[in-house]
């Protein structure tokens, strides 16, 4: 189980990687092919065009941390919500755990959990 704070988005890159690339060549697909910084602290995770590995990539405090996933026998599964055209979705830690283990998010049903709304009369107030 990977443990991440709310504040961490996870970027699933929707085009197929080449994941013989390392450290140099991911953090240039954040770049490029993403738009997006790769030393944010944010997740990246890439696929490859079989959908039988996977990368991700993440900026700790002390540098890139790559995570490789190689399956032996079926396949990722793939966010539902991929559109044409954009080059990545966004999923929750919970749909990255459920990727990682090789369960479909469309076939689970996840319980409904509380989750506190952001104080926004906090703000005014300060002000």
């Amino acid at each position: 189980m990977i443990l991440l704070p709310a504040s961490v988005r996870i970027y699933v890159a929707t085009a197929p990687t080449n994941l013989r690339k390392s450290f140099e060549g991911l953090s240039n697909e954040v770049r490029s092919a993403l738009a997006a910084d790769p030393i944010s602290g944010h997740v990246f995770l890439f696929l490859n065009r079989k959908r039988s590995q996977v990368k991700l990539l993440v900026w700790t405090r002390g540098g890139f941390t790559i995570v490789h996933k190689r399956l032996e026998r079926g396949r990722f599964t793939f966010p539902e919500r991929v559109t044409e055209g954009a080059p990545c979705v966004t999923i929750d830690a919970h749909e990255l755990a459920m990727l990682l283990e090789g369960l479909e998010p469309a076939t689970t049903r996840a319980a409904e959990r509380w989750v506190p709304e952001r104080p926004t009369t906090m703000a005014r107030r300060a002000g």
